[in-house]
């Protein structure tokens, strides 16, 4: 194929809805809607209902969002989260923030997912909080870490980044725990114009305190209650997202349809793709391969024109940044061989059948 098939092609999505966009842009300059406003409250009610919970506060990002909600459970200095080492960084940016300790968990071998079994050998009398993360578009097993949490009294919160509209067990993500939080960086399934996150939760006090905090902790304007933050959503992104909800389940399914392509059609034998078990409805943000000469695949598959991706290279527990918490390599050995063997296969909505068995054709020719 001549032409360059990208990892990820933004510009065909915006062609499709550009007048769309454009129109709704516009209203929100006439509006003057610049700063959460009326833009901002129409997504948070549609947004609340496509995950089937209560309440949705729209923030600046999915990292603030994962900072807030440990700020609403009371997360402190000297408390633990833990949290899986196979994921970006900003899993464990959220108790870093709030000043507690992250303790990095390894994923299973074939999910990719926080290991269950992994989380309770982690658990101390300051173990506050467990993030589980719907890694790549997957829902981890909630019900087992859900049982450990509540065995224990610990909270339960869910990093949605990268799962906007899957399913666990039929139920849509973000709502099955204490909260949810969700990214809606550009590259997302549902991805603003600029940055952007969410909160979603059915407790009315979390949302209270995060709307608080997402406007300098304050209900009443001049009047502020506690330490904030400036994390509003502004109503671009607002009116961007709420327009590109409307797609969302039809895109999810188009990379469904991908994943399937892709998962039955690659007979290369020592390929090795993400485990999906029965009570997992994945919206695969990611398709991630694993393959053992990483660099000569890679090399190939640019020689053929296909760009690919890495997600991640350095798992969470080996990053320079938490040096100093002491982990070392074997600690987390799912998530390392992960690191060191993952490739991320294009997927988006836009790519066309033709495009796709290129990729699995030359995939298939590699040996």
């Amino acid at each position: 194929m001549d032409k360059v098939i990208n990892f990820l092609d933004l510009k065909k999505q915006y062609h499709k809805i550009k007048e769309e966009i454009k129109s709704a842009l516009s209203d929100v300059c006439e509006a003057t809607a610049f700063s959460d406003g009326s833009f901002v409250k129409k997504f948070e009610a549609d947004f609340a209902n496509y995950c089937n919970v209560n309440f949705t506060a729209g923030l600046n990002s999915g990292t603030s969002a994962l900072h807030l909600a440990m700020l609403a459970l009371g997360i402190r200095q000297g408390d633990e989260v833990i949290v899986p080492a196979n994921s970006f960084i900003a899993t464990a940016w959220g108790p870093s923030y709030a000043g507690a300790t992250p303790v990095f968990v390894d994923c299973t071998p074939d999910t990719w997912n926080i290991d269950p079994q992994a989380i309770e050998k982690k658990i101390t009398k300051r173990t506050k909080a467990i993030i589980g993360v719907h890694l790549y578009g997957q829902p981890f097993d909630i019900d087992p870490v859900k049982k450990i949490s509540d065995e224990y009294n610990i909270n339960l919160i869910e990093d949605c980044a990268q799962a906007h509209g899957a399913k666990y067990n039929g139920m849509v993500v973000g709502g099955l725990s204490e909260m949810g939080c969700f990214s809606f960086y550009p590259g997302k399934n549902l991805g603003a114009y600029g940055e952007g996150g969410a909160i979603v939760t059915n407790n009315p006090e979390y949302d209270r305190h995060i709307r608080n905090l997402r406007n300098h902790g304050s209900s009443v304007k001049y009047y502020h209650d506690e330490l904030g933050f400036n994390m509003r959503m502004d109503g671009f992104q607002g009116a961007v997202l709420s327009i590109k909800l409307k797609y969302l389940d039809i895109w999810n399914n188009r990379r469904k349809e991908i994943a399937e392509m892709y998962r039955n059609l690659i007979s290369v034998p020592q390929i090795r793709t993400q485990a999906q078990p029965e009570w997992s409805d994945s919206v695969y943000h990611l398709f991630i391969i694993t393959v053992e000469k990483r660099d000569e695949f890679l090399q190939c598959m640019k020689k053929s024109n296909i760009n690919c991706g890495l997600h991640y290279p350095v798992p969470c527990h080996l990053q320079k940044a938490y040096s100093h918490l002491g982990y070392k390599e074997g600690d987390c050995p799912n998530s390392e061989y992960l690191a060191k063997h993952c490739v991320s296969l294009p997927m988006y909505a836009e790519l066309t059948d033709e495009e796709v068995h290129y990729i699995i054709d030359t995939i298939n020719e590699y040996q």
